[in-house]
């Protein structure tokens, strides 16, 4: 059964979404995938998200895919009980998930049961398109990477819009009602739990629509 949790931020990840999945988490093995924190400035959120996994009490390896080969990443997860895709830069982790291969060994894991976790940029390469990441005011653009292609992982048939806040209503109008997909908005403490086809939000407030 595919199980995927799409995060808006980390520390709900780490702090109540994995706990959702598994009843006890200091019996699973997590891949922890740091690739989109290398096409960021400031990557401050790492360090503190990985405090948070070792004072939660994960065990954890730290995994950056850029590089790796389909076969190198296949040894890397074979034992994972859960695999965590971290924010960053979603252009520069699209690349490295393409170039690596990454895409098609995670569609191998999560078919065998595997649980993929995603905050920011990791949830929205699971989605049809990253189109999302484009959704900014002038000024606000983030680097691209050569990255013309949106095309994500399509693991999802919804895209997912993370770090909600009311200022970015009027902008998110305008744009979803451009995109020829459905859209879940989620503000940091919200995450989507994905079962099978079912899927729900979960966290902290109520669903927003636009």
């Amino acid at each position: 059964m595919k199980k995927l949790l799409l995060s808006s931020n980390g520390s709900f990840v780490i702090e109540k979404g994995l706990k959702l999945l598994f009843e006890d988490i200091s019996k699973i093995k997590l891949a922890y995938i740091t690739t989109a924190g290398n096409g960021s400035s400031d990557k401050t959120y790492l360090e503190v998200h990985k405090g948070l996994l070792k004072k939660e009490g994960y065990n954890f390896d730290e995994l950056d895919i850029e590089g790796k080969n389909e076969s190198e990443l296949r040894e890397s997860l074979k034992n994972k009980d859960a695999v965590y895709v971290e924010g960053g830069n979603t252009f520069y982790l699209l690349k490295a998930v393409r170039e690596s291969g990454f895409d098609k060994v995670i569609k191998e894991l999560i078919e065998k049961g595997v649980p993929y976790i995603g905050s920011s940029a990791g949830s929205y390469i699971t989605c049809p398109t990253i189109e999302m990441s484009t959704w900014k005011k002038p000024g606000e653009e983030k680097e691209r990477f050569g990255v013309i292609d949106l095309t994500g992982m399509n693991l999802v048939p919804f895209l997912v819009k993370a770090h909600y806040v009311p200022e970015q209503a009027e902008l998110l109008k305008e744009k979803i009602s451009q995109s020829q997909y459905q859209t879940k908005i989620l503000r940091d403490g919200q995450a989507i739990l994905v079962d099978g086809d079912d899927y729900k939000l979960v966290g902290e407030g109520g669903e927003i629509i636009l």
